[in-house]
Formats: C-alpha cells, sequence, structure tokens
C-alpha cells in the first residue's frame, strides 16, 4: 500500500490542526499518527440440509402369443412381462461454527485517503517457550469514529482485516508437512 503525504507548499498545513479547542488531546488525523485498536469480534454461523426424495417406476407388456401355443416356442411367444422398481435417498447434514477475538492493539495511520478517512495498520508479537503469535489488523478509520483516548472499535472499521498468526514448535506440531498430506489423501491405511 502506497503512503501518501499531502504537502501543500506552505508552513500551515491543514491536516495538522488534530488539536480541539475545549481539549488537549491530540486526534490522530495525518500518516504516522497512532490510535488504539478494541478488537472485539464474534462471528456464529449454521447451516442445516435436509433432503428427502423417492420415485417410483413400473411397466408391465403382454406378449404377442396367443393361449393356444404350446412347447417352449409357444411360451416365448405369449411370455407377459412385468418389472417395477423404486428409489429413495434421505440426506441431512449440519455445520457450524463460532469463533469469537477479542484484545487491543495499537496501530498507526498509513494513509490518509482524499475524504479523510484513515488507513489505519498495527502489528503486535509476542514471544514465549519456543513459540511467536503475531496479531495484526488493518482497515479504513472514519475519524467521527475514533472515540475519547484515541481509541476505536474494530467493528466500526471498514474492510478491517484481524490476522492471529503462529509460529514456533507448538505450531510446526499442530500441522502436516507435505508427504503427511500426500500419504493421507492417497492411502487410506496411513
Amino acid at each position: 500500500m502506497a503512503i501518501e503525504r499531502h504537502n501543500n507548499g506552505s508552513i500551515f498545513q491543514a491536516n495538522m490542526a488534530s488539536t480541539s479547542l475545549f481539549s488537549g488531546e491530540v486526534r490522530p488525523r495525518s500518516v504516522g499518527d497512532s490510535l488504539k485498536v478494541d478488537i472485539a469480534e464474534t462471528v456464529k454461523a449454521k447451516r442445516e440440509v435436509n433432503t428427502d426424495t423417492s420415485r417410483e417406476n413400473s411397466v408391465a407388456s403382454k406378449g404377442p402369443g396367443s393361449k393356444s401355443a404350446t412347447g417352449v416356442l409357444g411360451s416365448l411367444l405369449n411370455l407377459d412381462a412385468s418389472a417395477s422398481g423404486s428409489d429413495a435417498f434421505k440426506g441431512s447434514g449440519a455445520t457450524g461454527n463460532s469463533s469469537s477475538f477479542t484484545g487491543q492493539l495499537a496501530a498507526s495511520v498509513i494513509n490518509v485517503l482524499p475524504n479523510g478517512h484513515l488507513v489505519v495498520a498495527g502489528e503486535r508479537s509476542v514471544a514465549m517457550n519456543g513459540g511467536t503469535s503475531t496479531l495484526r489488523f488493518s482497515g479504513i478509520v472514519n475519524p467521527r469514529d475514533i472515540r475519547p483516548g484515541n481509541v476505536v472499535a474494530s467493528a466500526d472499521a471498514v474492510n478491517a482485516r484481524v490476522e492471529l498468526v503462529g509460529q514456533g514448535d507448538v505450531s510446526e506440531a499442530a500441522t502436516r508437512n507435505w508427504l503427511q498430506r500426500v500419504l493421507t489423501s492417497s492411502m487410506t491405511v496411513w
């Protein structure tokens, strides 16, 4: 993402006037300013599918022969045939997903859009016991949604992207390597 810096060539910069007349609090408005993102995401999804179909067929055919014909040839010519069949299918399935994610992360303004909205991004990494967990956030924030203390809710960010990535021994132990994936998909014994 390209960082845009607006320079109108004068000493006074309109986007630098970020303090209120009645408060000493500085609001983020330009590239490099920081704010806190209050991450509170909850996703719930449920899907159920039920299918019930049935079909019945029957066919009857009368032979071309007469009742007076005798012998093998007569019985073949006098053959009456009938067939019937039925087919039924019943299926059902259900799936559900529920996840919740909460936390707080400091982010900085990396771009200011022409309408004044702020493109923000931030990252925090925590290393512990041979593993590293990295939390990333990015999105577009309307300056009007910024609450006192320079805090914005993740639900108010447009095109918000929240990622939690783990690296290290625990993460590697919880995933299959490429050989295990190939053998699992090709051999039922493995």
